[in-house]
Formats: C-alpha cells, structure tokens, sequence
C-alpha cells in the first residue's frame, strides 16, 4: 500500500491522509485510526477549552468520575463521530462516558466501532459555544442516542436569564425531556441515571454523589488531603504506639531492675545471715572448747 492516500467517501474530498499498518493503526505521529478505510482523525485543531475555568470543570469532572467508575471509559475533548464513513460528521463532548466499552485508550470514539453510543456528555457552555450546546450539539446527541446530555454553566451567566447553572437531559422515546431537579439541604440537585449518581452544580464545579449512601464524591485535590490527612493520622498512630511500646520497654527495664535489685538485696541479706549464723556456730564451738577445757582441769585437780 502506498504511504500516502487520498480520501474521498460519500462525495466529500479531503486531504491525503496516511495509510494503516498491517493492525490497522495509523503511523506515528498520524493521530487518528483506520475502520473500514476510512481514516478517522484524532483531532480537530480546535482548542480544548475557551479559559482555563472551563479546563478545571472539565478536568474535575473527569478525575471525579474517572476515580468512581475505574473499568468504564471517560475522557475529555475526544472527537465523537457520529456518521459512518463522514469523518466531518464529528463533534467533541467536554467530557463523556461509556461503560462497557473497556478503559484501553482510544483515539476517538466511534459508535458503530464500539458497539454502542456514550452513556454520558457534558458540555460546560461558555459565551462562545452557549448556542451550539443548546441547539446543535443536543439534536447530535439526541440523532446518536446518548442516553444523556448535560450543560454545566459554571459562571452561572450563559444559559438563559434566570436558569440553573446544571441542567440535564435524559432521552426518553428518542428525544431529549429535562431531568426534573429536586432539593436536599438547600442542595438543587439532578439524578443521573446513566451514572448511577446524583449530580449538582458547587461554584465552578459539579459535584456527584453517591444515591445509595449520599456521600459526595471528593474531587482530586479532596482526596489527596484526606489521603494526607489519613497518612497523617497514620504515621501519628504509629508515632504514638511507640512512644507507648517505648514505655512499656522502659517500664519492663525499670521493673527488671528493681526486681534485680531486690534479688540483690536478699542475696546480701541471705550473706548476712549466713556470716551470723557462721558467728554463732564459733562462738558455740568456743563455748564447748572453754566447757571441754574446765572439765578437764576439774578431772585433773581431782586426781592431784
């Protein structure tokens, strides 16, 4: 096969875009795959985010839900396509979810390819993108069945005047319906069916909770402070039992010693003893010389 090859599919012309290896991946450096011979680029040249605000949203979100839901796949900024065979028929959701589908890394994500649409998009809207994340990118989704698609406004001034900052839309008979809010705690929050989690807008970033328990999931930099404080309380544990270990070997060192001391000293007393008793036992030998000795001057005199 040549190195270079001319696309044209359904009429539309593009550039010569590289040819596949024997696996069917594209070259180094070619960023994008080979289905059916069609090449699928990876990119759009289009830039990730409008500021970095929209970045961290993005980004959050996807760690929060990555961390969650580890076997499933989830990503961000990924070209989705939605047309077989037109690979101008694309759009990249912020972030988007599909489980099922395996965690291996992708170039892009293709429906027909992986057997299934995403379970999950969110597009957190801006100035720039507020009317095609309303309007055109809610009929691509609904046209490509994802179950649900969301819009997080994180300035709270992009969707209509008035409106909540968190809005979703679940498909319900092949068109998008609004997810219905409900609040706990002063909390407005939306339940996610495709994620299995209750979804709810905190400042610039969304914030999911588990249904079942109603714990919050931590955002990463949450949970490296609790893992630091955790790994704090740990090693303060163990600073701790042994100090306690330390005392108790102090403890058994003073006791092995006042205990050696009171063996010393019946020792000594038992030495003390033993020299009065020796004392005793010459002195009686003494008597008994003196009394063996006057018996016999006695015998003696009485002879004389």
């Amino acid at each position: 096969m040549a190195a270079q090859s001319t696309f044209s599919r359904q009429g539309l012309e593009g550039p010569a875009w590289p040819v596949a290896d024997a696996n069917g991946n594209s070259p180094d450096g070619a960023g994008g795959r080979w289905l059916d011979g069609v090449f699928y680029p990876a990119s759009d040249g289009e830039r990730m985010a409008d500021d970095s605000a929209q970045a961290a949203a993005m980004g959050s979100a996807m760690m929060d839900l990555l961390t969650h839901f580890p076997h499933a796949f989830v990503t961000v900024d990924m070209l989705l396509y939605y047309c077989r065979g037109v690979v101008r028929r694309r759009t990249a959701p912020d972030v988007l979810v599909a489980f099922g589908v395996g965690a291996h890394h992708r170039s892009s994500y293709i429906p027909w390819h992986e057997g299934k649409p995403p379970d999950w998009v969110l597009e957190v809207t801006s100035t720039g993108t507020v009317a095609k994340d309303m309007d055109e990118k809610r009929d691509i989704y609904q046209a490509a069945k994802v179950p649900e698609y969301w819009l997080f406004d994180r300035k709270r001034r992009v969707l209509p005047a008035g409106g909540p900052s968190l809005q979703g839309l679940r498909l319900c008979h092949g068109k998008y319906v609004p997810i219905e809010p409900r609040f706990e705690g002063g909390r407005r929050l939306l339940r996610s069916e495709a994620l299995g989690l209750d979804v709810g807008a905190e400042g610039r970033l969304l914030r999911f909770r588990e249904v079942a328990s109603g714990e919050d999931l931590l955002h990463q930099a949450e949970e490296k402070a609790r893992g630091d404080r955790e790994a704090a309380a740990r090693q303060a544990a163990t600073a701790r039992a042994d100090r306690e270990a330390a005392a108790r070997v102090a403890e058994t060192a003073r006791a092995d010693r006042e205990a050696a001391a009171r063996l010393a000293e019946t020792a000594r007393a038992d030495r003390e003893a033993a020299a009065r008793m020796a004392e005793v036992r010459r002195t009686e030998h003494a008597f008994a010389e003196v009394a063996e000795l006057e018996a016999t001057i006695q015998r003696l005199q009485r002879r004389g």
